[in-house]
C-alpha cells in the first residue's frame, strides 16, 4: 500500500470515529473495535501488504510504547499504593506469575511442535492488561473505588514488570541458551535502563518544579515536557548501554511521584495526543498482523485464545486473592477485566524487531494477534453491560465486595 494511501486511511477513521465517537460508545463499540477493523480493511485493498518489521511500524511501536511505559507508571500513586497495597500486590506477584506458569503449559499442550521458548514468547506477550479496553468499567463511579483502582494499578504496573522478563526471554532466543553472554546482557540492560530513567524523571520533575514557581514555563508545555523527558529517557539509557523502554518506564514513576501537577498533565496528554497514537497503534494491529494471521488460525488457536482471556487469566485471579475477603463474584469480574490491548501489541512489535521477524513461528504470533482480537471486541462490547450488572450486584450487597 502507498504510503499517502495509509496517512489518509488514518485521517479519515480518526475524523469518521471523533466525529461519532459518543454516539457509536453507547452501542458499545469502543475506539480500538473501529481503529483495528479499519486497519484490516485497509490491508486487503491495498496494492501491497505491510511487513511488521518495516520501519515506519516499528518507528510507531517504539514512540507508543515509550509514551505508554512512561505515562502507565507516572499514573501510579506511590503513597495511595501504600495504603491499598494488598489487593494489587496479589494480582501482580501471585496471580500474574500462576497466569503466565499456566500459559506456558496450556501453549506446550496445544503447540507441541512450537519450541519451548516461543511458547513462554507466548505467555509473556499476553500477560500485560490494558485498563483502556474496559474504560466503561475503570471511570463507572458506581463500582466501588477499591475494585476500579485495581484494576487500574495492575494494568498500569504489569507492562513494566512483564518487560524484563520478556527482555530476557528475547535474548535468550537471539543469542541462544548456550551461546553465552544473555545474562549479563539482561541485567545490564535492566540495571542502566532503571538507573538512567531513576535519575532523568527526578532531574526532570525538579527542574519543572523550580521553572514553574519562578514562572518561567508556558502552560502548553507543561504538557509536552513530560513527554519529551520520556523520549530523552529512552535515548539516554541507550547512550549508555541500558534498555530505553525500562529507562521510560522508570523515568515516569519516578517523576509522577516527584511532581503531582506534572503526573496531571500526563494523564491530560494520554487522554489526548497519547490517545491519538495509541489508536494509531490499533490499526497498525489490522493493518499489519491481522491479514498475515488469518491462514495460520486453526481450532488450536481458538482453544488457546478464548482460554487465554477466560481460564488462563480468571482462575489465577481467583486463586491470587487467596483468603481476602472479596466474593466470588467480585473475583470474577476483576480477572474478566483483564483485557489484552496496547501493551501486547507494541510487545509483538519489539519481538519482532528483536528477533528479525516471524518466519518459523508464525503460529505463535498468529495466536497472540487472534487474542488480541477477541479481547478488543468482546472486552469492549462487555465493558459497560458488566459493569451495570456488577454495580447492581454491590448494591444489593450493601456495598460490599
Amino acid at each position: 500500500m502507498h504510503e499517502h494511501m495509509t496517512i489518509l486511511g488514518i485521517a479519515l477513521v480518526i475524523l469518521g470515529y471523533g466525529y461519532h465517537s459518543k454516539l457509536l460508545n453507547r452501542y458499545n463499540i469502543s475506539g480500538p473495535m473501529i481503529f483495528a477493523l479499519v486497519g484490516a480493511i485497509l490491508s486487503f485493498v491495498g496494492t501491497e501488504p505491510i511487513k511488521p518489521d518495516a520501519h515506519t511500524v516499528q518507528t510507531i511501536a517504539e514512540i507508543a510504547l515509550i509514551t505508554v511505559l512512561f505515562s502507565d507508571a507516572a499514573s501510579i500513586n506511590l503513597a495511595h499504593l501504600r495504603r491499598e497495597w494488598r489487593l494489587p500486590v496479589r494480582l501482580l506477584f501471585v496471580a500474574l506469575p500462576i497466569m503466565i506458569v499456566i500459559s506456558f503449559f496450556a501453549g506446550k499442550l496445544l503447540f507441541p511442535q512450537e519450541s519451548p521458548l516461543y511458547i513462554l514468547l507466548l505467555a509473556l506477550l499476553l500477560a500485560p492488561t490494558d485498563a483502556a479496553l474496559g474504560k466503561a468499567v475503570v471511570s463507572d463511579t458506581r463500582i466501588p473505588e477499591t475494585v476500579r483502582n485495581t484494576i487500574n494499578v495492575e494494568s498500569g504496573l504489569n507492562d513494566g514488570i512483564v518487560f524484563p522478563v520478556l527482555l530476557t526471554v528475547l535474548a535468550v532466543i537471539s543469542k541462544g541458551a548456550d551461546g553465552g553472554g544473555w545474562g549479563e546482557y539482561v541485567a545490564e540492560q535492566i540495571a542502566i535502563g532503571a538507573l538512567a530513567g531513576g535519575i532523568a524523571g527526578w532531574a526532570g520533575a525538579k527542574m519543572a518544579i523550580f521553572s514553574d514557581s519562578r514562572g518561567w514555563m508556558e502552560h502548553q508545555y507543561k504538557n509536552l515536557v513530560p513527554i519529551a523527558l520520556a523520549i530523552f529517557s529512552y535515548y539516554l539509557a541507550e547512550h549508555f548501554g541500558g534498555n530505553g523502554y525500562i529507562s521510560a518506564f522508570f523515568s515516569g514513576l519516578i517523576l509522577g511521584n516527584t511532581d503531582m501537577e506534572l503526573r496531571k498533565n500526563i494523564e491530560d496528554f494520554a487522554e489526548s495526543e497519547g490517545e491519538l497514537l495509541i489508536m494509531v497503534s490499533f490499526l497498525v494491529f489490522g493493518l499489519v498482523f491481522i491479514p498475515i494471521s488469518i491462514s495460520h488460525i486453526d481450532l488450536q488457536s481458538w482453544i488457546y485464545a478464548i482460554a487465554s482471556l477466560t481460564l488462563l487469566r480468571m482462575v489465577p485471579v481467583v486463586m491470587g486473592f487467596g483468603f481476602f475477603k472479596l466474593s466470588l463474584p467480585t473475583r470474577l469480574f476483576i480477572g474478566w477485566f483483564g483485557p489484552r490491548g496496547i501493551a501486547s501489541i507494541l510487545y509483538i512489535l519489539v519481538a519482532v524487531h528483536q528477533l528479525g521477524g516471524i518466519e518459523g513461528h508464525e503460529k505463535i504470533f498468529t495466536v497472540a494477534t487472534l487474542t488480541i482480537t477477541l479481547s478488543i471486541l468482546l472486552h469492549g462490547l462487555s465493558a459497560r453491560p458488566l459493569a451495570s450488572v456488577f454495580a447492581r450486584y454491590v448494591e444489593r450487597r450493601g456495598g460490599e465486595i
